[in-house]
């Protein structure tokens, strides 16, 4: 599978918002493995996030994505106050937002969709799975879905 690219023939930019090292390695190897074009940016933490949704200090270069994994457990900057700071910016708020965390618990699967989150997946911890898990994601929003333009 090739990575998908945008109608405009750009590649698609996906925003990786994790702070275990372990899950960043897996996803960009899913990402190495079955994608030649799609680019992921990884910040490790929510306020890390934010600075570089927003293009602030050092990401005043950085590229808009067209897609955003977001843990819920992050230092900083919780995952559920990025969520909302997101979705509640008229700008930001378009860009789809996919949970991606080890938690299963109801409250924060909840939570996630009371904050507009677009879908919400729970890590396998199995290499293989968590593979596919990302494979699908990427197909899903990338292949399937129309992505807003870059604004």
């Amino acid at each position: 599978m090739t990575g998908a690219t945008r109608l405009d023939g750009t590649p698609i930019e996906v925003l990786l918002v994790e702070d275990d090292p372990g899950d960043v390695l897996m996803t960009q190897e899913a990402f190495q493995e079955h994608k030649v074009r799609n680019r992921l940016t990884v910040v490790p933490d929510g306020a890390e996030a934010l600075a570089y949704l927003r293009r602030e200090g050092t990401y005043a270069d950085s590229v808009r994505p067209d897609l955003i994994l977001l843990d819920l457990n992050l230092p900083k900057r919780d995952g559920r106050e990025v969520l909302a700071e997101i979705k509640k910016d008229p700008d930001l708020g378009r860009i789809p937002v996919v949970v991606l965390t080890t938690s299963a618990a109801d409250e924060d699967i909840l939570r996630s969709y009371q904050l507009h989150a677009n879908a919400y997946v729970t890590k396998p911890v199995d290499f293989d799975r968590f593979i596919s898990v990302i494979r699908q994601i990427d197909e899903f929003f990338v292949s399937v879905v129309r992505l807003p333009p870059r604004g």
